[in-house]
This record gives structure tokens, C-alpha cells and sequence, in this order.
């Protein structure tokens, strides 16, 4: 029996699809998905399997235009994540069309990507417009790069994703599989729970803190009858944000810590006591332990 393995990096701009595609084809949710762009901080990675294939997917932050330390330790960590790839899949947006990002994509790509790689095209949100935009984007794209394979899909949906995760299977190397077979993500569960936090801090605090925070799991206690208590600190830029963090009464974290409770409790598959403490830490983005925490390099955001 020949058994595949091999890494596949999805990039593309902010907000196209690629947490949910991820998720989408490991069956369970690995990367954080919000309305907010450029929330996938590290290069997650989620792993699937089809037939006697184990596609390893680098889930990358969003390619866009840096401008802070942060932004450019994250560009500088998606394409360190395409060029460990066998294949890099760039995802689109349908509606979206060829858009300045898109171009600077391309351009990158030329210049990258090694002859060994292979480079496919998957369109995204393809319920959003009409069959002959379609079409036309489709060879549009085909003209300004040299697709091996270009796959039309609504990641949401499901539609078009299960013919692009048999053909990552049938296109990766032969080889040994990479991971043990019931491994979804090499992220360690502390990561994923403090991940699964901020996501829900970004969905209720995403007009007054988009990016001023982070979560970090501090302490994570097995319990003896199956349970786990797990601490973790919200860490804020700034003083004033601490009393947004908790809202008036507490309410807001106690929202916050119910939804991430649910959440990381259905992940694990079972009970999750959770306690969320907030604090301010001024320079954090600023402070190369946490880029390390994140699995980005400090470095990297120098200009």
C-alpha cells in the first residue's frame, strides 16, 4: 500500500478563506475564524487525510502591505510557511476579482516559488457571482500564472473542497506519513485554547481592540474525574483597555469566558473550567517572547 505525506501551504490576502478552508477540510476547527482580518497570527497546522494520504496544511497569515512589527513578522512568517510547501494553494476571492493584493501575490510567486513546488488556484466565495465571471476570472488568472490546477469552491459551503483535498492526495510525494494518525494539529492544546480565546475576544471587542491583545494559556490542570482547569491571561497594550476587556460588571469577560469555555470543552471533547484574568503589559508588541509564543520570529518585523 503506497502511502503520501507532504506539506501544503494555503496563502493568499486577509480574510479570504483559508481558516475556513483549513477547517473545513481537517473536519475540526483548528484555526481561529473571524470577520476580522488578519487574525491567524501563527502558521497552524491542520492535518487531514484522504484515502492513504496525510495532507499537512500551513495555514498562513494573511498577505498584505506591513506596517508595524507585528505585521511584518506575520507576512515574513507566510512565506517562510510556502516555502516549506510541496504545494502552495493561493485562495481568491470570487467577488473580489484581481486585486492589487492579488497582483503583489503573483509577483512574490514568480520570484519564490522553486521549480520543485507546485503552485494551484483555488477561487473562493463562488455562490457570490455569476457563471461567466467565473469563467473569465479563471482564465484571467490562468494568463498571469501558470496554474497546475485551478479548483472553483465555496470553503463555507463545502462545495468544491472535497475534489481539492483528493487531488492534494493524489499530487503529494510518496512517503511515510508525517504525524500519527489521529493528530489533527502540532499545535500544542495550550496554544489552540488560548487561540480559541482570542478569537472570541476579537468577535466581541472588534470595534475597540482589534489586535491590542493577546491570550496566553498560563496554567492547565488535569482534574481526576476527566475535567480540566485551564488559566489564561488577556494581555492589553494599555490601561484603558483592561475596562473594555472586562465591560461594565464584569459582563463582557464573562461573555467571553462562556463562548471560549463551550468552545475549547467541544474541542477537547470534554469538561473545561476556564478562568480568564486580564493585564496590562504596554510594549507587548514589542516583546520578542511573545512573537516567540506565537511561533513568529521578532526579528522578522524589523523594517
Amino acid at each position: 500500500m503506497t502511502t503520501r505525506a507532504g506539506f501544503v501551504a494555503l496563502i493568499g490576502e486577509p480574510n479570504a478563506g483559508k481558516s475556513t478552508l483549513l477547517n473545513r477540510m481537517v473536519g475540526a476547527k483548528v484555526s481561529i475564524v473571524t470577520h476580522k482580518v488578519q487574525t491567524t497570527r501563527t502558521r497552524i497546522r491542520g492535518i487531514a487525510l484522504d484515502g492513504e494520504a496525510q495532507i499537512v496544511f500551513v495555514d498562513t497569515p494573511g498577505l498584505f502591505r506591513p506596517r508595524r512589527r507585528l505585521d511584518r513578522a506575520m507576512v515574513a512568517a507566510a512565506w517562510g510557511g510556502a516555502a516549506d510547501a510541496e504545494i502552495i494553494v493561493l485562495l481568491i476571492e470570487a467577488h473580489r476579482g484581481i486585486t492589487e493584493g492579488v497582483r503583489a501575490i503573483l509577483e512574490t510567486l514568480r520570484e519564490r516559488v522553486t521549480p520543485n513546488q507546485k503552485v494551484a488556484l483555488a477561487i473562493n466565495k463562488i455562490d457570490r457571482v455569476k457563471a461567466q465571471v467565473l469563467l473569465d476570472l479563471t482564465k484571467q488568472m490562468n494568463d498571469a500564472y501558470p496554474f497546475i490546477e485551478t479548483f472553483l469552491i465555496s470553503a463555507e459551503k463545502g462545495h468544491g473542497t472535497d475534489k481539492l483535498r483528493q487531488w492534494l492526495g493524489q499530487t503529494l510525494p510518496e512517503g511515510p506519513w508525517l504525524y500519527p494518525e489521529d493528530q489533527i494539529a502540532d499545535l500544542p492544546l495550550r496554544m489552540i485554547a488560548a487561540e480559541m480565546t482570542r478569537e472570541k475576544c476579537t468577535l466581541r471587542l472588534h470595534q475597540e481592540l482589534p489586535y491590542q491583545l493577546t491570550v496566553e494559556t498560563e496554567g492547565w490542570e488535569e482534574r481526576k474525574d476527566g475535567s480540566v482547569r485551564i488559566d489564561q491571561m488577556i494581555y492589553v497594550a494599555r490601561d484603558g483597555h483592561k475596562g473594555i476587556v472586562l465591560g461594565n460588571k464584569g459582563e463582557t469577560i464573562k461573555g467571553i469566558s462562556q463562548s471560549a469555555r463551550a468552545e475549547i470543552g467541544e474541542f477537547l471533547g470534554r469538561t473545561v473550567h476556564l478562568f480568564l484574568q486580564v493585564k496590562v503589559r504596554e510594549n507587548w508588541l514589542e516583546d520578542s517572547e511573545r512573537y516567540d509564543e506565537m511561533g513568529l520570529n521578532f526579528k522578522d518585523g524589523n523594517a
